[in-house]
């Protein structure tokens, strides 16, 4: 078995497929308007013979970092994706 640098995801609206993650210990994909995060473990998984990093779902946060008039709009700033920081991901399968 090798290992590799794809994530599985376990939960959430993309349970049981597999993303380039790297390293990252955080993944965020967009789907529907919302960004759903997934978070790095210890954990790995074997999938087509190779080990793969297991992210668990860690809920779904809106791309605006909240709703609107419960914080300060300046203030919301809910992930990297969110901030413009990051892109999205592309799930396979």
């Amino acid at each position: 078995m090798t290992t590799s640098a794809d994530a599985i995801l376990i939960g959430g609206p993309r349970e049981g497929n597999t993303v380039p993650a790297g390293d990252a210990g955080l993944v965020e994909l967009k789907i529907d308007g919302l960004i759903h995060r997934y978070i790095r473990t210890t954990q790995q998984r074997e999938h087509d013979g190779a080990a793969l990093t297991v992210y668990n779902y860690d809920g779904a946060v809106s791309p605006t970092g909240g709703e609107s008039g419960t914080e300060p709009e300046p203030e919301r700033l809910a992930s990297p994706m969110a901030s413009g920081q990051a892109e999205p991901l592309r799930p396979e399968g």
